[in-house]
């Protein structure tokens, strides 16, 4: 009976203190975080434990999005790239919806909901519309993979990470396509240094890639007599491609926050302006984290990771009571950057050393740190 009895008062404390978890959790603070890419799901996943996690974005899931020109010729590899945001953020509120307005207090989202917070960041990243729902970008990526099999002749645009890698991607998976790259600038990869750029010039030169610098192109093509799809650069030339593929920078998703009360923190590239502790500048509540910052340093998913680390651990001491001592700071990162050249080879840029070939390549061509980054998320 005394046992039974014992046993009954720790079933009691049990449901007491599990109640008393629910309601701290109930009561805690309000942290809503605009954006799922790499830096909104990063501190998202990090922070649900020890706060009230909303996470505002227009997609049902994460991307892996330095990993998607793999999913163009290889579909089934987007499979382990997509994420639903439900698979890591067990413990807080999604709203599947942009954000399109906010205030000292709330964000306004496109289909009327109002997501009240006591810590805001912002990690909208780039403007780059994609479908929905997982199922939808899968199908997609499926549709651009039959639209590279059936052409013999492919038409890249723009000469940044984006066209060269998927340069790469399709001259190593279809060697017999004829590949045309066109950009509008006088060195290829122009956001690192000339080294790297003459590299990997030399590199897609080796894969048949025709490339063709200073140039822009009309992207209204016209048939000639046999049915070919012909393109026109802004020298004259003409460019026969069954297809294209638009691989130029898009603008940045801070449009929306011109009409807000951060108006006064955007640059004049629409940048917002932080501190060394990642807070937007004049505010002790909102945070920017990612590509929208005005951080001087090359934009990239591995740093958007960190940021978010940071911001997720200061926010953690702050909600928690702890001792502000402890609270990080971010320093700018020098000139550091890998880009892939199909499923073996890369480009990288050091410090002190610019190399391409196989050697960069085991950094990053093989799984594209797919693997790592659904670690870091809690998946296999």
């Amino acid at each position: 009976m005394v046992a039974q009895a014992n046993r009954h008062r720790q079933d009691i404390s049990f449901i007491e203190e599990s109640k008393e978890s629910e309601m701290e959790k109930q009561n805690g603070k309000r942290v809503v975080i605009l954006g799922g890419g790499v830096a909104g799901s990063t501190v998202a996943k990090y922070l649900q434990s020890c706060a009230h996690v909303t996470l505002v974005d227009p997609k049902e899931y994460f991307e892996i999005t330095w990993a998607s020109l793999r999913s163009m010729v290889e579909p089934s590899f987007a499979e382990r790239t997509l994420i639903n945001h439900r698979d890591y953020l067990t413990n807080g509120d999604l709203v599947t919806s942009p954000a399109v307005h906010m205030t000292e207090t709330e964000v306004l989202t496109a289909d009327g909901h109002r997501v009240g917070y006591d810590y805001l960041i912002i990690a909208t990243g780039h403007a780059d519309p994609v479908p929905k729902s997982r199922s939808e970008r899968l199908h997609q990526y499926k549709q651009e993979n039959e639209k590279i099999k059936s052409a013999q002749s492919i038409l890249i645009v723009g000469g940044g990470p984006t066209g060269v890698e998927l340069a790469g991607e399709i001259a190593v998976d279809f060697p017999d396509k004829k590949i045309t790259l066109v950009h509008k600038g006088s060195r290829l990869l122009e956001f690192i240094g000339a080294k790297a750029s003459d590299k990997t010039l030399k590199w897609l030169t080796s894969k048949n890639v025709v490339v063709k610098l200073g140039q822009s192109v009309d992207l209204n093509a016209i048939e000639d007599g046999d049915g070919h799809k012909m393109y026109r650069t802004s020298n004259g030339e003409t460019i026969e491609a069954d297809c294209h593929f638009l691989c130029i920078g898009k603008p940045l998703a801070t449009a929306w926050l011109k009409e807000t009360v951060l108006k006064n923190e955007l640059d004049a590239q629409g940048r917002i302006k932080v501190d060394e502790n990642l807070r937007v500048k004049g505010r002790t509540n909102i945070f920017a984290i990612g590509d929208i910052t005005d951080i001087p340093e090359l934009k990239q998913g591995f740093l958007a990771q960190q940021q978010a680390e940071l911001i997720a651990n200061n926010l953690k001491i702050v909600i928690e009571g702890r001792r502000e001592c402890g609270i990080g700071t971010y320093k700018p990162h020098s000139a550091l950057a890998i880009v892939s050249l199909g499923r073996k080879d890369a480009v990288a840029q050091f410090p002190f050393l610019t190399t391409i070939g196989r050697i960069p390549g085991f950094i990053k061509s093989g799984d594209l740190f797919v693997g790592k980054t659904r670690k870091q998320m809690g998946l296999n």
